[in-house]
């Protein structure tokens, strides 16, 4: 009877192999084995060397005693090894968890243990001190890897070429969690994001067949790869693309890379392509390469779109997601980037083939066309639930939609603008603004070259609408230009009661404005600490 029971549960199991991450970048490899992959700094790799190393780690994983359902995670900038080394434990049926590595070491150390992390990989040079800290923190981190020497840590690369190289056998399976990834924490600790692989592979397929790709990728990444970046090269590599890792955003570096490597393809966040559009460099360079920018984190101004679509040409495709269900909940092609309606520009697209997209109200009803409500997503790309978060769990997939907290408004032609996250809401005098609207305004003044709005304790109104701008080289404005500006353009209301001149807007490690670190000095006492 044991036996015919043990047979039921193999058949059971071997009936849901497949349809994996790792099963769709073995065939990958096989079928690309000749091309070239990736490259860094300091590294060239075929699609056929790319297999291999990630064969090895694989080798060096099981000799560690690592085991299926275990969980992995990655402290290190963009290098090709990275790209290995996850691809490896998702092969292997390990759970993987990126980190930021512009995060706190507090962040990466809690992230380590609420995932449950049992081997950490860290880059020595950058954060070998940091992740022996963490490794010798953490009870459940039992291996601890860097990519070269290390004190206290086993040498991945050197093991790796000792080890005969283990077989490119997927050993996951439809039910395996392949990906832990967590929420950027700016309300409060990180969340872990889990998702399976069907919600991957049809973030990817859809990558692959909505966006506007280049026949020939050559792909220039330089953010990290462990988040948006990362997600991109995906289908960059099920296409048999290149891949060029940078260490991060240097204009001067990007152009370089751009003319000289002859990439025709990156991912950005807007201050990227706001600060490329104010370098002085830029009209030397030769970009001519350059055939497709996505970019998304954060939403663009349509004024600074329209002068960046003069400046590259029509190569910009947004994409709207976020951690819950990544990339694909939107998209606005090449041929929505029209400047002869510049408000579909202020759009972040139409829905994904694969999703279903609402807007709705407080309680869950559909808004008309032009009414604010938040933006609400069900289907194959949204995340099985927070981990070990139940209750967080059912309030954000209650109703059975994922609650994506970011207010919009639908146009007649299904177009949805994302008015701001709601709560950001600034709330002035009993009247709903939001900061998004005065930045759009803001940014349309041409002595700005990027803006952030918070709302500011305020005896009268209950709050205040408070601005940080930073100027365009040798621009100069006054305060009392800018609030007519914004009066003009929006009404009183919208206009800020103060503004302040910064050198640079603070960003988060995503790229998206830090309006956590704005609200600190007018807040902290309030406790809003929300962004």
């Amino acid at each position: 009877m044991n036996e015919v029971r043990n047979q039921e549960q193999n058949e059971a199991h071997n009936a849901s192999m497949g349809g994996t991450v790792g099963q769709m970048m073995i065939n990958t490899i096989i079928r690309h084995a000749e091309r070239p992959c990736l490259a860094d700094d300091n590294t060239h790799w075929s699609y056929a060397e790319y297999g291999d190393t990630i064969a090895r780690y694989i080798a060096v994983y099981k000799q560690a005693g690592l085991k299926r359902g275990e969980g992995l995670s990655i402290l290190a900038g963009n290098r090709v090894e990275v790209m290995a080394a996850s691809v490896a434990a998702i092969i292997m049926g390990l759970r993987y968890t990126p980190l930021h590595p512009l995060a706190s070491e507090d962040d990466h150390t809690f992230i380590i243990e609420d995932a449950e992390i049992t081997a950490l990989i860290c880059d020595p040079t950058s954060f070998g001190e940091r992740a022996v800290r963490i490794a010798q923190t953490v009870k459940t981190v039992r291996t601890l890897f860097s990519f070269g020497p290390l004190e206290n840590a086993h040498d991945l690369l050197a093991d790796a070429k000792t080890v005969t190289p283990a077989p490119l056998k997927d050993e996951a399976d439809a039910d395996t969690i392949a990906y832990i990834a967590y929420t950027g924490g700016t309300t409060g600790r990180p969340k872990g994001v889990v998702h399976k692989p069907r919600g991957l592979i049809t973030a990817i397929l859809h990558m692959i067949s909505d966006w506007d790709w280049p026949d020939d990728i050559r792909f220039l990444a330089c953010t990290p790869i462990s988040h948006a970046a990362g997600a991109t090269s995906w289908p960059v590599l099920i296409r048999g693309g290149f891949t060029r890792l940078a260490p991060g955003f240097n204009p001067k570096r990007f152009f370089e890379l751009i003319e000289t490597e002859k990439l025709n393809t990156s991912f950005m966040v807007p201050t990227m392509i706001y600060v490329l559009l104010d370098d002085p460099e830029l009209k030397h360079r030769d970009l001519s390469s350059l055939q497709t920018i996505i970019y998304g984190a954060a939403p663009m101004s349509p004024e600074r779109m329209i002068e960046a679509i003069g400046v590259f040409g029509n190569v910009f495709v947004q994409l709207y997601g976020q951690t819950e269900a990544p990339n694909v909940i939107t998209t606005l092609r090449k041929i929505d980037h029209d400047i002869n309606k510049p408000a579909r520009l202020g759009s972040c697209g139409l829905p994904s083939l694969f999703v279903d997209v609402e807007v709705f109200d407080s309680d869950m009803k559909p808004v008309g066309i032009g009414e604010p409500g938040e933006i609400c997503v069900r289907g194959p790309i949204v995340m099985v639930g927070y981990w070990k978060r139940p209750e967080e769990t059912a309030e954000a997939l209650k109703g059975g939609w994922l609650h994506t907290g970011d207010v919009a408004v639908r146009d007649a032609d299904g177009y949805l603008t994302i008015v701001d996250r709601a709560k950001d809401m600034i709330i002035s005098g009993g009247f709903n603004i939001y900061p998004r609207e005065v930045e759009d305004a803001l940014l349309a003044h041409p002595a700005i070259a990027s803006a952030a709005v918070i709302g500011v304790p305020d005896a009268k109104w209950g709050e205040a609408v408070k601005a940080f701008v930073a100027l365009k080289p040798g621009a100069q404005v006054k305060t009392a230009e800018l609030q007519a500006h914004v009066k003009a353009r929006r009404g009183a209301l919208w206009a800020p009661k103060s503004v302040e001149f910064m050198e640079a807007i603070p960003v988060t490690g995503l790229g998206k404005v830090d309006r956590k670190a704005l609200r600190k000095a007018y807040w902290s006492e309030d406790g809003r600490q929300v962004s």
